[in-house]
């Protein structure tokens, strides 16, 4: 007997993250003692998440090709561009008014800039791929090989520091961007090597997930219901409208600049990155752990459906004709039933 628990998990937005995330704080919420309890291999999966993820950035960079095509350098670099620059902007703003440590009490409890800027930095590959190859041009996919640069937290670091918080050593810097051009090196000096990290990519994800869920108190998670709801509709709303007319400027139709206004699963994991990093966030980064998990989902389940509304109204008539066609073809066997 087969039990569906890989499809189950994958039919949650996120779920990949989300689910191992929400495993690993129940367990850290109601059964506290358990990585003493049993140490050795056991204990390492709820606190090996920083080693995981370095590995997990080797693998991503593996899969980033150099030898990007014109038209995917410029569209992925404006992208890029576009989403880090609006992080960058909200968190001179918001830099300002809360500083390091997040908002105390109140319904704004746990919102921090750090919070803001990782939910801004990162978007959703998988989802952005998934999306271009059933409403934009194939061409479109290859521009995430550009955009995969937000992925971990230098970009996170650097806009900290550019918006006059805590800054970072330039060691730490390096350092967080040191295994993804490791990965980067290794997979474009060897395809072979590039096929083979690249594949691990989805399969640390849960893993590194687990680790970051069970350092957070459940206790608090009510604080992100609707501050988690109205973060995530922000990173589509202040992410999404920039990055449509972006497309639009570099030839394509704004299809692909709505569907990179999301939040990347692993978005979650840079809070507690910046907080090992620097300690004046350690206050922050609980919540934002919280908070951006809480936009992965409502991302995974808005931009979706704006990326098939943009592509009726704005898209090419060849993408969204062959949509109707294949709609239309459908219908008969739908009613059939």
């Amino acid at each position: 007997m087969q039990i569906p628990i890989k499809r189950t998990i994958e039919s949650v937005p996120g779920g990949m993250m989300v689910v191992p995330l929400l495993a690993g704080a129940l367990i850290a919420t109601f059964f506290p003692g358990t990585p003493k309890l049993f140490g050795s291999f056991t204990g390492a999966l709820f606190s090996g998440a920083l080693t995981i993820l370095a590995v997990f950035y080797v693998c991503m960079g593996a899969s980033i090709d150099f030898r990007a095509t014109p038209y995917i350098m410029k569209k992925g670099g404006t992208l890029l561009i576009v989403k880090v620059g609006i992080a960058m902007i909200l968190g001179l703003i918001f830099g300002q008014v809360l500083g390091e440590a997040p908002v105390a009490a109140g319904m704004f409890a746990g919102l921090s800039t750090l919070a803001i800027v990782a939910a801004m930095n990162d978007t959703n590959g998988g989802l952005y791929m998934a999306l271009m190859g059933q409403y934009g041009r194939p061409r479109d996919v290859g521009a995430y090989t550009v955009m995969s640069l937000e992925s971990g937290p230098f970009l996170t670091m650097v806009t900290l520091g550019v918006a006059g918080l805590s800054a970072f050593p330039w060691q730490t810097l390096v350092g967080a961007i040191l295994p993804l051009l490791v990965g980067m090196i290794i997979g474009n000096l060897d395809r072979e090597m590039r096929a083979f990290l690249s594949r691990a990519i989805p399969v640390m994800i849960p893993f590194f997930a687990f680790a970051l869920g069970a350092g957070l108190d459940l206790s608090k998670v009510w604080q992100a219901g609707l501050l988690g709801l109205a973060m995530g509709v922000a990173v589509v709303v202040f992410t999404g409208i920039p990055l449509f007319f972006a497309d639009r400027l570099t030839g394509g139709t704004g299809v692909a600049g709505v569907a990179a206004a999301s939040t990347a699963g692993n978005a979650a994991a840079v809070p507690a990155i910046v907080a090992s990093a620097n300690p004046a966030y350690a206050d922050a980064a609980g919540p934002a752990t919280i908070l951006v998990a809480a936009c992965v989902v409502v991302t995974a389940i808005l931009v979706p459906i704006l990326t098939a509304w943009v592509s009726r109204r704005f898209g090419d008539p060849e993408v969204v004709g062959a949509e109707e066609a294949t709609d239309s073809a459908a219908a008969p066997t739908v009613a059939g039933r």
